[in-house]
């Protein structure tokens, strides 16, 4: 009887509110919920491309262990659960400290500039020399990691490696992934279809679940993945495999030809022509093996 007792006041209580709320209801009131439930949207998306989906999972079971330690009058376990959710905002900033970081840098640097008609046509050959490159490292087995920078700016990434400002071409690639060559050590940095750094340093992913079978490069270039919008290409020394990471998942094994079609996904405007279509099949390989 006690718990349907607070139930039933639960429900009372939230019904008068919501009654009282669509009374007032405004202009004002419905942008404030439009920005809630957009601020809501992205922090899950940001949870969902992380390890903290785990750690929220405790903590909604942590809720869950309240809210029934009230109806059941444990008064014990209910004032240490209180307690501990009064430190709650505290608690939340240093357990979510990457995911925070990582969401107010890309905030901080992230531009708007939209990609024109002449500077697709110039992505489209970079594209092209791109994957045409790849195919030929893969074949001789000459490991690279390539970036391809989107709407976040990543210059603080440029300038751990050497600045360039040269045209994307097969043989410049090659060159520089060849294994005697002074760069090969590194990423190399697009923007706008133009190199603009070599042997770049890249953040190691810190998810612990990837395959143990993969190496350095493609750890850097799922971290870079995880941490920017950037796109990354990776081939394998060891085995020529050609793979590409985007939002953290990486897709391994990929021909030439689908490279070149998950390139032209993300990287060209979606207004383009099957544009609705490459969005589907970008998603499709953003999936795992």
């Amino acid at each position: 009887m006690r718990a349907q007792e607070y139930l039933s006041n639960f429900w009372s209580d939230m019904t008068e509110l919501f009654e009282t709320y669509v009374t007032v209801l405004s202009v004002r009131n419905i942008v404030d919920i439009l920005l809630v439930a957009v601020l809501v949207y992205f922090a899950i998306q940001l949870l969902r491309r992380s390890n903290a989906i785990s750690v929220m999972k405790g903590v909604f079971l942590l809720l869950i262990v309240l809210f029934l330690s009230q109806i059941l009058q444990l008064y014990t376990l209910n004032f240490l659960l209180m307690t501990t959710l009064q430190v709650g905002l505290l608690a939340f900033v240093v357990l979510f400290q990457p995911e925070l970081r990582k969401m107010l840098g890309q905030v901080g640097t992230t531009t708007n500039l939209p990609i024109g008609r002449s500077g697709a046509n110039y992505l489209e050959k970079c594209i092209t020399e791109t994957v045409e490159a790849c195919g030929i490292l893969s074949q001789e087995r000459q490991g690279a990691l390539i970036v391809f920078e989107r709407r976040v700016v990543l210059s603080d990434f440029s300038q751990t490696g050497t600045l360039l400002d040269a045209s994307v071409t097969s043989g410049l690639l090659r060159n520089i992934f060849y294994p005697k060559a002074p760069l090969h050590d590194g990423a190399v940095i697009i923007r706008g279809g133009r190199i603009t750094g070599a042997s770049c340093m890249l953040p190691l992913t810190t998810n612990q679940t990837i395959s143990r079978d993969l190496g350095m490069r493609h750890r850097a270039g799922i971290g870079m993945s995880e941490n920017t919008d950037a796109v990354v290409v990776v081939v394998s020394e060891e085995t020529g495999t050609i793979s590409a990471a985007v939002g953290g998942m990486l897709k391994r094994r990929l021909a030439p030809e689908t490279l070149e079609k998950l390139l032209r996904i993300e990287l060209l405007p979606s207004d383009s022509k099957n544009g609705k279509k490459g969005q589907v099949f970008g998603r499709f390989l953003r999936k795992g093996d």
